[in-house]
């Protein structure tokens, strides 16, 4: 089987890189807190090394999920990084919520090494990553897209090549700007409901089968209810992704008005002390009625 590498094991990229093990890869993992890794290590098996460098040497593919622009810049580019590890004609699909500058920049440094490339956030979540059903938004060329989708399969349950090197990452966004919106709707309908007195247990059952349906109605209807926000994507992120959604509309021209209005609603919850809730705080805004 493939000697693949994985560098982040946050939240996301610690499950991640144990489907690929379990998968039947030979996985080394990085991540800048050794301890993690060996935590990794211990549960999966597989092997771990102190830099990017050393993880990517001999690996058909590297997949990197860390936080930003940034981390992903010094986990890649860095004196010790994965593209000074990379050998001639293997890939790097970098699964990091990012700017699709940044994978075009990317796509550049790994061309010249002769080193393909695809950027590929996801979507679902904590839970996604962990029961490997996670949604895969790539950019990149077909070839290369054809040859990283059975690895991936390990923890997607669909991955779409969008376009060119970047689309992923723009595809990204509009994923992010579609959520928050529908998590604002759900907060607002169901702060209603309880001031109305409604059993939300049975308003959730009854209406999710309908046309307000949807996978935060599923997933976060009842913890909204109960002001539970410890669901993992946290409020700090979404911020740092929509400001990215941001910056390409204003190239685009793009009308962004009610995203923007949701933006500061979040940054209300950080006012709160919700820089660590999960995105469906948003609710947390109104009192909960007694």
């Amino acid at each position: 089987m493939k000697k693949v590498a994985f560098i982040g094991l946050g939240v996301m990229g610690y499950p991640m890189a144990g489907h690929l093990q379990k998968a039947g890869y030979e996985v080394c993992v990085y991540n800048r807190t050794t301890a993690k890794a060996q935590q990794w290590v211990d549960e999966f098996g597989g092997r771990l090394a102190v830099t990017p460098q050393l993880a990517a040497k001999e690996c058909e593919m590297v997949f990197c999920c860390v936080g930003n622009d940034d981390d992903v810049r010094q986990v890649v580019l860095g004196d010790d990084g994965v593209l000074s590890g990379l050998a001639p004609e293997s890939i790097l699909i970098d699964h990091t919520t990012a700017s699709a500058e940044l994978a075009q920049e990317l796509a550049q440094k790994t061309k010249a090494q002769q080193v393909d490339f695809i950027d590929a956030p996801v979507s679902g979540g904590q839970a996604g990553a962990e029961n490997g059903v996670l949604t895969i938004m790539c950019g990149g060329e077909q070839t290369v897209f054809d040859k990283v989708v059975p690895v991936m399969d390990a923890y997607a349950r669909f991955s779409q090549l969008m376009g060119k090197v970047g689309s992923g990452q723009l595809a990204k966004m509009v994923n992010q700007i579609c959520f928050v919106n529908t998590v604002q709707g759900l907060a607002e309908g169901l702060n209603f409901a309880q001031r109305a007195g409604l059993d939300t247990d049975k308003l959730l059952a009854t209406i999710s089968k309908g046309a307000a349906g949807s996978w935060q109605m599923d997933n976060r209807g009842k913890t909204m209810c109960a002001r539970e926000f410890d669901f993992g994507f946290a409020v700090d992120w979404v911020r740092k992704d929509l400001a990215m959604a941001f910056a390409e509309a204003d190239k685009l021209g793009a009308d962004l008005t009610i995203t923007k209005q949701l933006d500061n609603y979040y940054q209300e919850v950080q006012n709160m002390g919700g820089n660590r809730w999960d995105t469906s705080s948003l609710i947390a805004r109104f009192n909960k009625p007694e």
